[in-house]
C-alpha cells in the first residue's frame, strides 16, 4: 500500500483556490460535505438524491479536486469500480480507520485535510467571494447589465409608440338560416 501523499503542505488558501477552480456543482458538493461538515444523508437529502448517488457525485468531484491540487489520482475504469470507490470514500470520511483502496489514498488524504481545515477554507472562500464582488470587473459587469436592461426598456417603449395602427375589421355578418 502506498503511503498517503503529504497534503499538510496545502494551506487553506491553496485549498480554497483549488475549490474555486472547479465547476460550481462539484465545488458545492465538496463544500457542503467537507467544509461545512454535513453528513452524507443530509447532503443527499439537500440535493434530493439517494446517499449512494450523492457518494458517486462526491467521488467524481473529489477526483477532479485532487487533480486540481496536483496530487496523483486516476479515474475509475468502469461503473462497478466507481461504485466501490464511492462507498470507500464515504466510509473513509465517516471513519478514520476505514480501509482505503491504494488508488484513493491521495483523494482521501486531501478530503480529510479539507475537512480538518473546514473553518479556514470557508473563511478563504468567503474572502475570495467578497473580493470578487468588490472587484472593478464585477462592478463593470453590473453596470453593463443595467445598461442592457435600460436599452431593452427603451427599445420596447420605442416600438410601442411607433407601432402601426391596425385597420378596423369589418363586422362579420351572420348568415341567414334560410339558405
Amino acid at each position: 500500500m502506498s503511503p498517503a501523499p503529504d497534503v499538510t503542505r496545502l494551506s487553506a488558501t491553496e485549498l480554497g483556490a483549488a475549490l474555486r477552480a472547479l465547476p460550481y456543482r462539484q465545488s458545492a458538493l465538496l463544500v457542503m460535505r467537507l467544509v461545512q461538515g454535513r453528513s452524507l444523508e443530509d447532503s443527499a437529502t439537500f440535493y434530493g438524491i439517494s446517499p449512494a448517488a450523492f457518494s458517486v457525485h462526491l467521488l467524481r468531484a473529489a477526483l477532479e479536486f485532487t487533480t486540481e491540487a496536483a496530487l496523483p489520482c486516476r479515474p475509475p475504469v468502469d461503473e462497478a469500480e466507481e461504485d466501490v470507490w464511492a462507498r470507500a470514500l464515504a466510509q473513509a470520511l465517516e471513519r478514520e480507520t476505514a480501509v482505503v483502496p491504494p488508488v484513493l489514498t491521495s483523494v482521501v488524504a486531501l478530503s480529510r485535510r479539507v475537512r480538518a481545515l473546514g473553518t479556514e477554507v470557508a473563511a478563504t472562500l468567503e474572502a475570495a467571494e467578497r473580493e470578487e464582488v468588490d472587484s472593478p470587473r464585477s462592478r463593470r459587469e453590473d453596470w453593463l447589465r443595467r445598461l442592457a436592461v435600460l436599452a431593452l426598456l427603451g427599445l420596447t417603449a420605442f416600438l410601442y409608440c411607433n407601432r402601426s395602427e391596425e385597420a378596423p375589421r369589418p363586422p362579420v355578418q351572420p348568415r341567414s338560416q334560410g339558405r
